[in-house]
């Protein structure tokens, strides 16, 4: 029994390490971008809408949700516009050198473009200084992968 949850404990370790080196945060039990979240919608409704599983694009090896075929097709015209930044990783984590997860509940859109945090109170730090966060961030991506 003891070897099985060393293995079991390695093999999440593994996936874990792995999770964290995709250039789209999915999480451990998902393949989904931004939570399975509809990103168009925070363009267009200013607000947080869960995605369908009916309503679907792959795009960088993370299923993105829809909440409607609209929303589908003008994501798969032009997904890098849409899909948030830093692959929906924690914008503050990234201007800070790290990775942390994304929570497609605390989002701002600056200059056109999705940043998603980790919290709430990462978020209230972020909005302090949005434009000297992303310059930062932007600095560590994509390094901050590897």
């Amino acid at each position: 029994m003891g070897k099985i949850l060393l293995l079991a404990a390695t093999l999440l370790a593994a996936t874990v390490a792995w999770a964290d080196k995709s250039p789209v945060y999915t999480g451990l039990l998902s393949n989904t971008g931004a939570g399975g979240y509809d990103v168009v919608a925070y363009f267009e409704q200013r607000q947080a809408v869960p995605g369908s599983s009916d309503f679907t694009v792959e795009y960088q090896g993370a299923t993105w949700r829809f909440s409607s075929a609209e929303h589908q097709a003008r994501f798969a015209a032009n997904p890098e516009h849409f899909a948030p930044a830093y692959g929906g990783y924690c914008a503050w984590a990234v201007s800070q050198g790290y990775l942390a997860k994304g929570d497609p509940e605390y989002w701002t859109i600056v200059d056109d473009r999705l940043y998603l945090n980790f919290s709430q109170d990462i978020q209230d730090r972020w909005l302090k200084d949005t434009e000297g966060f992303i310059q930062q961030a932007d600095r560590h991506w994509p390094g901050v992968l590897e």
